[in-house]
């Protein structure tokens, strides 16, 4: 084989292939960065939701007040904030990521969906000059008439010319040098593969899972959208829970619209988990404000919460922050959108976080 393809090889993996044991040669220090949600969209709501026609009155209020959101944001904000995140690339950067809710959705015909998808991503992609870029299936990219259809169909075709490998799901790996990233489509498991690429990345010195989800329970209304939340998914939830543990995983993921470190100790191991916004939504979250370092406050937003957006009560789900409580050791949140920088070296893998389009580093979170 050729030196060149050696090194692709070294960076990237190859499907089907055990993590190779010499992938150490490869980098040993380098950067990657990170947009969280974006809910790319525009003015007039016309040009991508022209089609869009939900019959349910109180969600049709919901979508369209974020249509409104998602246009004003990308107004002026958002470009900022996406080209604050484009000048962070450095020599030792070796790719983008965006962790999932890439677009909005809500078009009301696949076609529509497409062309969404497609103007994103070629936008993101000359903005990060050509360095590959990565992303993560969320719920909004999958969500409208045939959209998941057009998503699945789409997405792991362009994502198999960034990493240079075939990518055949919206459930993948890669590897950077020694370290392996696995990224999972949270909206729909497929455990089987997931189970396949933990075996085949066994030796990785860092295991980095991307998903759109969180691992942990969002202390929110929704607390359970979190990789296999339901409540029917407890022994498989904690089966994988134990398997990330094992191997000291990294999350990276989105969702929440908070910018949190959550750390927890238990089966064995340690998951540290960093959830990332790029949903500048106004100008307040553009200016980092913790809303509480302490692990005994996971949990409570949520025991506050009155109703859900639909005005039904809020269930009692305190058993499930209950089972992880014990076991946080760190939680840092906040609501505060940014861009991110993952440096990974020998000793230390880190965060930095620039909040909206700070010309400065804000503050940086140690992952280990």
């Amino acid at each position: 084989m050729s030196a060149a393809s050696l090194a692709g090889l070294a960076l990237f993996g190859i499907p089907g292939v055990a993590f190779a044991k010499d992938a150490s040669k490869g980098p040993r220090k380098y950067s990657v960065v990170i947009l969280g949600d974006t809910h790319f969209d525009t003015e007039p709501d016309t040009v991508y939701h022209s089609n869009y026609n939900e019959p349910v009155e109180w969600l049709n209020r919901v979508q369209r007040a974020e249509f409104a959101r998602n246009g004003e944001m990308w107004r002026e904000r958002c470009p900022r904030l996406l080209q604050r995140c484009a000048d962070l690339v450095d020599k030792n950067t070796e790719m983008a990521f965006q962790m999932g809710d890439l677009i909005q959705g809500d078009c009301g015909k696949g076609e529509v969906h497409q062309k969404m998808l497609n103007d994103v991503m070629d936008a993101f992609k000359q903005k990060f000059n050509g360095i590959p870029f990565v992303t993560v299936v969320g719920n909004h990219d999958i969500r409208g008439v045939d959209a998941e259809k057009v998503y699945h169909e789409y997405m792991p075709k362009r994502m198999s010319q960034e990493i240079g490998k075939d990518i055949e799901k919206t459930t993948f790996y890669f590897t950077i040098g020694p370290d392996a990233f696995l990224v999972l489509d949270f909206n729909s498991p497929d455990d089987a593969e997931i189970e396949k690429m933990l075996q085949e990345t066994k030796d990785a010195r860092h295991t980095f899972i991307i998903s759109h989800g969180p691992v942990f329970p969002m202390d929110g209304s929704s607390c359970r959208w979190f990789f296999h939340g339901g409540k029917n998914d407890a022994e498989v939830r904690r089966h994988f829970r134990e398997e990330f543990a094992k191997r000291n995983a990294i999350v990276l993921c989105g969702h929440s619209h908070h910018t949190t470190l959550t750390e927890w100790k238990g089966d064995g191991g340690i998951i540290t988990q960093m959830e990332m916004n790029s949903v500048w939504s106004n100008d307040e979250r553009g200016t980092y404000k913790i809303n509480t370092d302490n692990p005994a406050d996971y949990g409570m937003a949520r025991m506050s919460m009155k109703a859900n957006a639909d005005g039904s009560p809020i269930a009692d789900e305190s058993a499930l922050f209950e089972e992880y409580r014990p076991g946080l050791t760190r939680y840092i949140d906040s609501i505060t959108a940014g861009s991110f920088k993952l440096n990974v070296g020998p000793k230390h893998v880190t965060i930095d976080f620039y909040a909206g389009d700070s010309a400065e580093k804000t503050c940086t979170f140690k992952l280990r």
